[in-house]
C-alpha cells in the first residue's frame, strides 16, 4: 500500500472549493499550530474534515466526551485551518504532506499560507520579531515584498512546510510560508500573535492577537509536552540544519 492510499481526509461537512488553506502543523516553537489554533477560536470557524492514518500515534483528542482525530481542518468565510494537536513522527511527514497539498489542488484552492517559526539564537533578545517569507513562484514573491515580509534569499527549511512548499511547487499552486523568528524549543505565542498579524494583512481580516499575547504564559505550559514530543521529531528530521549556510556560500 503507498502512503497516500493510507491517509485519507474525510470531510464531516462540504468544503467550497477556492478556499484559502493555512495550515499550523507542529515545528519550531509550535508557532504555527498557536496560531492556528488561536484563529480557529477567533474566527469561529467550524470543524469540516479530518484526517484518517494509521501512521500517526494511537491518539484521539477527546472533545465533549466525544473522539476526534488529532488532525482537523476548520472552515468558515472561504478560509480553511488545518491544525494539528499531536506532535507529527518524522516517518509520517512526506506521505501527510503530500496528501494535504493533493487535497488542495482537488479543492482547487485560491492560494496555501504554512506558518512556522524561524529559530534565532538571540530570541528572548528580540523587541521586535521580524516575519520571513519564502514562495512557490514570482505572484507570491510579489505578495510577500508588498506586504513587507522579509524574503528568505538563501537557506534550508526542514520539516511540514518544506514539504507543503516543495508540493505546491510540483503541483503549481500558489503558496506561501510565512516564519517568525522564535525559540526553537519553547512554544512561542509571541512570534504566533506576529504571524497571525501579516495574514491579517494579506487576507484582509482582522483576528485579534493581544489575548494571545496576553496569555502568553499560559499558552507555554499548555503546549510543554507537545513541544517536547515535537522537538524529539525535529531532531529525527535534522531540524538543526536550518541554523546552517549552504556550504558553497563560504568564501
Amino acid at each position: 500500500m503507498s502512503g497516500d492510499n493510507e491517509i485519507k481526509i474525510i470531510e464531516v461537512r462540504d468544503i467550497p472549493e477556492g478556499v484559502k488553506i493555512i495550515c499550523g502543523l507542529p515545528d519550531v516553537g509550535l508557532v504555527g499550530v498557536i496560531a492556528a489554533a488561536h484563529m480557529i477560536s477567533k474566527m469561529n470557524l467550524i470543524e469540516a474534515a479530518y484526517v484518517e492514518t494509521d501512521l500517526l500515534p494511537p491518539v484521539i483528542i477527546l472533545e465533549n466526551g466525544m473522539p476526534k482525530s488529532p488532525i482537523r481542518i476548520f472552515e468558515g468565510g472561504g478560509i480553511a485551518v488545518i491544525n494539528s494537536e499531536v506532535a507529527i513522527p518524522s516517518d509520517a511527514i512526506y506521505p501527510l504532506m503530500r496528501s494535504i497539498v493533493e487535497w488542495a489542488w482537488r479543492k482547487k484552492a485560491e492560494r496555501v499560507f504554512t506558518l512556522s517559526g524561524l529559530p534565532v539564537p538571540n530570541r528572548h533578545e528580540l523587541e521586535k520579531i521580524k516575519v520571513f517569507g519564502a514562495a512557490s513562484n514570482g505572484d507570491m514573491l510579489k505578495v510577500l515584498k508588498d506586504n513587507e515580509v522579509e524574503i528568505i534569499e538563501r537557506g534550508f527549511l526542514v520539516g511540514p512546510q518544506a514539504l507543503i512548499l516543495k508540493y505546491c511547487v510540483e503541483k503549481n499552486i500558489s503558496a506561501i510560508a510565512l516564519l517568525a523568528e522564535s525559540f526553537y524549543n519553547y512554544p512561542d505565542p509571541e512570534a504566533s500573535s506576529v504571524v497571525i498579524q501579516t495574514l491579517n494583512r494579506m487576507l484582509n481580516i482582522n483576528v485579534d492577537v493581544s489575548e494571545l499575547v496576553g496569555k502568553g504564559e499560559e499558552v507555554r505550559l499548555t503546549m510543554r509536552d507537545m513541544m517536547r514530543r515535537t522537538q524529539a521529531e525535529l531532531a529525527r528530521m535534522r531540524k538543526s540544519q536550518e541554523y546552517d549556510i549552504p556550504g558553497f556560500y563560504i568564501k
